[in-house]
């Protein structure tokens, strides 16, 4: 039997998608630098407000609780009703966000404006709802469509911080605030108008979805896989946490200028750019599954050999090392959720995974200096982190065995 030719009429067909995937990342850019902002002006900001260094640290916290949270719950609205409409939602929400921060007259109004408006409403609904949407319109290279698409948050952490510093060095932080809450609505806007198309759905996608709906994918029930990615998400992401926190803080304690340190932040975001666009070329070949072990093994490798370097081109090497390792982790979890459960679900099921890798960072960053306050030293940090890969790994593996029991079982079913 030969297979049917693509329909030219299939949307995903041409050089929409590609322009798509650019809007797309133009706007996980612009919504990314609202995260940066907060963490530029905790200083300036704690200052004005007169409180200390921890509170000045709340909205950062409140961005992070409702971008995450925010990020099912736009998922399901993307499910029903198309990304556009979380997109345009975001589009006046994020800009908000700014305008309200720069009139903040207390820290708990400044906290209700990033969290509410920048983080809930705004940053959030242009996260996971977009990872899913375009994992719909690629199917043989979706993994590297969602790598360069999820490359958004390690760009604008690469753009902004040092745009949004000028501004504010210049003009101060309110000012800048307002300046860059039009900026982000001039942008946003007519990003998020170009997602109005829906994709409807491909043969291919139908007959996946057909395996995907019994409600027992890998042998698990439907919430019992979804539990375990979550799970799978806390661990890399505590692990994760260790090193992107606390590099500047560790290579200080060791005696490097705050300057090299912040370099070797800088050099894991910037390879871990590059590692989120190979691994979504990878997991196209191998499957979400391996591609997540493989970045957790890694991951694991180098938290590792962090115990024993301690010199500044140790340092420099590890922190690339790390950003090589693990820049796709968070991605392969779209992959997976993609190849295994309905493509209807993609969105909050996407959405609650991210959720609890948000969840993982900040629980990691705690713990490590919750440790390293019991201890005087980044040590039992560092064997902490590790644990938590292995977590990561263990439930990795035994997802991937029982894929390999799966397909082992439908080939041995077609052959009979």
């Amino acid at each position: 039997m030969t297979s049917q030719p693509v329909s030219t009429s299939d949307p995903r067909a041409g050089v929409y998608p590609i322009l798509r995937l650019v809007a797309a990342l133009l706007l996980m850019t612009t919504s990314g630098s609202a995260m940066f902002g907060v963490i530029v002006v905790l200083k300036p900001v704690g200052l004005e407000f007169g409180v200390s260094r921890g509170a000045a640290s709340l909205p950062y916290m409140a961005y992070m609780l409702g971008f995450g949270f925010g990020g099912v719950v736009f998922g399901r609205v993307a499910d029903r009703f198309g990304v556009m409409v979380p997109a345009l939602i975001a589009s006046f929400s994020l800009p908000g966000g700014f305008y309200a921060a720069a009139h903040a007259e207390t820290l708990w109004q400044f906290c209700a404006a990033m969290g509410l408006l920048a983080g809930f409403l705004g940053a959030s609904a242009t996260f996971a709802p977009i990872v899913s949407d375009i994992s719909h319109w690629f199917v043989r290279r979706r993994g590297l469509a969602v790598g360069i698409v999820i490359s958004g948050s390690y760009f604008a952490g690469a753009i902004w911080p040092p745009i949004l510093q000028h501004f504010i060095d210049a003009n101060g932080w309110r000012d800048t605030f307002l300046g860059f809450g039009f900026f982000a609505l001039c942008v946003m806007l007519p990003l998020s108008l170009f997602l109005y198309r829906k994709p409807p759905m491909a043969p291919e996608t139908a007959a996946r979805d057909k395996l995907a709906q019994p409600g027992r994918p890998l042998g698990f029930s439907a919430s019992g896989l979804q539990c375990l990615l979550c799970a799978a998400g806390i661990g890399c992401c505590v692990a994760m946490a260790m090193p992107q926190v606390h590099i500047v803080p560790y290579a200080t304690d060791l005696g490097f200028a705050p300057a090299r340190a912040a370099e070797m932040l800088s050099l894991m975001l910037g390879f871990g750019i590059v590692s989120r666009l190979t691994s979504g070329w990878i997991s196209d070949r191998i499957g979400g599954l391996n591609t997540l072990l493989l970045g957790s093994f890694l991951q694991g490798c180098v938290l590792v050999a962090f115990l024993t370097g301690e010199t500044l081109t140790a340092l420099y090497l590890l922190s690339v090392a790390f950003g090589l390792s693990q820049g796709g982790i968070v991605p392969s979890y779209a992959i997976i959720i993609r190849s295994y459960f309905p493509s209807r679900e993609a969105g909050w099921r996407i959405g609650t995974a991210f959720l609890f890798t948000i969840i993982g960072m900040a629980l990691g960053g705690w713990m490590a200096g919750a440790l390293y306050d019991l201890t005087g030293s980044y040590t039992v940090s560092f064997l902490n982190a590790i644990a938590f890969n292995v977590f990561n790994m263990a439930i990795a593996g035994k997802l991937l065995m029982r894929a390999k029991a799966q397909a082992r079982g439908l080939a041995a079913a077609r052959s009979s």
